[in-house]
Order: C-alpha cells, then structure tokens, then sequence
C-alpha cells in the first residue's frame, strides 16, 4: 500500500501510525512562538529602519529590512525610553532582542531590547537630532545671548562639590575678585537622574535674585559622563534662566548642547571664573590711572581756564579809558537832556494854567447851577398848580356823582321799588297786560329779589 493511501486508512489498520491530534490556530501559533523564543531568545539584527509608528502607548513600531526581505520589530516603551536616539525613516540600525511571534495576526516580530545606530554611536545620534530640534526653535540663536555683568555682587554656581571643576571657580573668583559673594547649588554631574536636578537647580538659583550670573559646569570626561548637559530639560532650564549664564562643561574640546543655549561658553570652570570677574587689582589699577588722568585733564583745563581769564582781564583794562570816556560823554548827554526836558516841562505848566483859566471862565458849571434853581422854583409852583387843579376836578366830580345817584334806579330801589321781570325770559314788566295770572315773575328789590306768583291783575292805571 502506498503511504497516500495509508493517510486515508483506519487507525486501527496499522499500529505504526501515531493517533491524529488535531490543534487550535491558538494552539499552534503559541506552540510556533515558544519554539521561535527558545530557539531565537536572544539574537543581533541588522537592517534599514522604515514604517515607524508610535502610537498614544509609546510603544515603537516599525519594520527592519534590507535589499530582499523585511520583518517587524516593536520597541516597547520601557526599553525605548532607555534609547540615546530617534528611530528614523531609512536608519541604519543594529538591534538585539528575542524573535517572537503575535499570535492574533500570526506574525513574527523580533521583540526589541536594545538598538544602536550603524556606523555612529547612539549618545552622537541623539546629540545631532536634539541639536537639530531645539535650533529649529531659537534656543541656540545668538540674538538671544546676553552680556555677562560687569562686575558681578554675587555669582550662583551649578556643580558638584566632590569635584575638581568646583575648587578651580572658587580659586580663581578669590584671586581674580575676592569681594564677590557665591552661591553654590550642588547637583550631582552625571549618571541617570543628574540632568534634572541640574535643570532644578538652574530654576531655583537663577529666580531667586541672589545671583547677577550663573556658571553651570564640570570638568571634562567622556560623551557619556558629559551626557547629561546635553539632555533637553537642562538646555531649555539654561535657555529660561533669567540671569546670564556661562557653560563651563570640559575641556576646549567638549562640546554640549548646554554650550550652544548659555549666554558664554567658557572652555573650562577656571575661564568661566575669569569671564565673569575682573581682577580687581587691575581694576583698582585702572580706576587709579583713569583718576590721574581725570586729575590730569581738569588741571589742564583750570590753567587754560586761568589763562582764558587773565587775557580778558588784560583786554578789560585796555578798554577801561575808552570806557571812561564814553560814561563822561554819557553823564554829559543825560544833563543836556534832563535840562530840556526840564524846560520844555515848565512851558507845559505855563499853558495848562492858561488853559484852565480859560475853560474856567466859559464853564457851564454856573448855567447848570441857574438852572437848576429855576427847575426847583417851576416845581415848586406846578405843585401848587397841580394841587389847585386836582380840588376843583374833585368837586366837578362830586356834584356829577350827586347827579348820577339821583338818577340812578339804585336809588330808586332803595326808595322802595322793585322791578319785575318774567321768569324764566328775564323782560321787564312795564304793563299788567305782559303777565299772566299764574306767571312766575321776579322782583328785584335794593338788597336781593323775590320770586312771586301772579295771583290776579288789573288793567286800570294806577293799580297793581
């Protein structure tokens, strides 16, 4: 019997044959991951980096591949964060992990531990692409570069204690300005944790207004021990100091990205020292020369100014006889002028005499005087006048009013008459014949009226 058919044929037909066992894709895709574990725990892969996707968890994914053939890789967050670098588009990387399988998808993945760039260290990649990113922002621009102080009160300085860098800054500030107060922060200068604390020290030394400068630095070493002036969170706290600041990380050939935001690079802590402190027996030497020199120039210029003075002196007494002489011609002219004034004033006098007498004898202050004598006499008389005149109109208007009450129906009411009128028409009743009996008449009387009722009338003349 061929084997294709032994395939097809009972179990119990041959006892060589294995029983069947049938797995889960679930089954067999942790069965394929464990092998692939235990046979590739831990392996080395070179590759080009492409696909890069890192989503809201900060897990890293991308795939690694060369000229013929790819595959994925994952770079989880925790050994990511350990990474110096980026991954990149088109990075040549070399990495070391476990190959692994993702069993939902059936894909294989080599699970990533630890990545380096091909052909350059991982610290230098990381310093060019951050160099790259915060230059971009303005951090490094020299338009934001402040001048150090002068002579500094009091200088702040960010640095180990156990270290050399400290000992030079404080030598040389004691030699150079031994006046100048300091204010150390220590802070440890490298290894995990050490950029932080230098970027808090940084805050807190450089806002609290005890320090006019600041120097942030350490002696020199490896890319390494060095590394945490590089880091972002020190360079942006450098950057956002509001004193100057001087980076003094290394020798003349240590470059960090702290070097490039400080306001000076100092090439090491003792030039940092010297950069922000004059010698001060230079400066008092300085002070005495540009004094002597001040002493000098004001010297010279009091004699030029006594010079000055004694020439126009000299000039003045040349020109004191010719004064003289004009102040004569002067006292001269001023009595020659009193004088005429004097004379022309008494002529003045002598017509305004003349002129008052005559303004005197045509003055109307006698007309007005007669005349107001004859208004006070005419009034006098027209009172009089007046007085007369008023009695005889009041006796005229006597006589004219005993007239008029004589003739006044007034009078004749209060005689004991009465006229009558209709009511409600209000006609006089002159005859009996313009009432009827029954009417409504009134009388009015001198105080008041009386309404009547005609009872009966009588025609004949005479009677009521």
């Amino acid at each position: 019997m061929s084997r294709q058919s032994s395939l097809f044929s009972s179990p119990s037909s041959s006892a060589s044959v294995p029983p069947r066992r049938v797995l889960t894709v679930s089954a067999l895709s942790a069965a394929i991951r464990l092998a692939l574990e235990e046979r590739f725990g831990d392996l080395w892969v070179e590759g080009e980096v492409s696909n890069v996707r890192i989503p809201a968890s900060g897990h890293v994914y991308f795939t690694l591949k060369d000229a013929t053939s790819q595959i994925r890789a994952v770079f989880f967050r925790a050994a990511a964060q350990k990474a110096r670098f980026a991954l990149r588009e088109g990075l040549q990387i070399v990495v070391r992990g476990r190959l692994s399988v993702y069993e939902p998808r059936g894909e294989y993945q080599v699970v990533v531990e630890w990545a380096e760039p091909k052909g350059v260290g991982a610290l230098q990649l990381a310093f060019e692409q951050l160099k790259e990113r915060l230059s971009q922002e303005g951090l490094f621009d020299q338009a934001r570069k402040r001048p150090l102080p002068f002579l500094p009160r009091c200088v702040g300085v960010v640095t180990s204690l156990s270290g050399a860098a400290i000992r030079d800054i404080l030598s040389v500030l004691a030699r150079r300005c031994p006046y100048t107060s300091v204010v150390i922060a220590p802070t440890p200068v490298q290894g995990d944790g050490a950029g932080e604390q230098i970027a808090e020290a940084i805050r807190v030394l450089g806002g609290s207004g005890l320090v006019d400068v600041l120097i942030v630095g350490r002696g020199g070493g490896s890319l390494e021990d060095i590394w945490c002036f590089n880091e972002e969170v020190v360079v942006r706290a450098i950057a956002a100091c509001p004193v100057p600041v001087v980076s003094a990380v290394g020798h003349e050939i240590d470059i960090t990205l702290s070097d490039f935001a400080a306001d000076y690079r100092a090439p090491t802590p003792s030039v940092a020292a010297e950069a922000v402190t004059p010698i001060l027996d230079e400066l008092l030497e300085r002070l005495a020369e540009l004094h002597d020199r001040a002493v000098s120039g004001l010297r010279k210029h009091v004699e030029g100014l006594r010079r000055s003075c004694a020439l126009a002196q000299s000039r003045l007494q040349q020109q004191r006889f010719p004064i003289y002489r004009q102040a004569q011609r002067l006292d001269d002219l001023w009595s020659r002028l009193t004088g005429t004034v004097d004379g022309r004033l008494v002529m003045c006098r002598h017509r305004v005499q003349l002129r008052a007498k005559e303004l005197a004898v045509h003055s109307p202050r006698q007309a007005v005087r007669a005349a107001v004598l004859t208004v006070t006499q005419r009034q006098g008389r027209l009172r009089e006048r007046m007085g007369t005149l008023m009695a005889e109109q009041r006796c005229r208007v006597a006589g004219t009013m005993g007239v008029l009450d004589g003739l006044s129906p007034l009078a004749t009411l209060q005689r004991g008459y009465s006229i009558l009128q209709t009511e409600p028409e209000g006609q006089v009743v002159r005859r009996a014949q313009d009432v009827q009996v029954g009417q409504l008449v009134k009388a009015t009387v001198s105080v008041g009226h009386v309404v009547c009722r005609v009872q009966a009338r009588s025609s004949e003349e005479g009677s009521a």
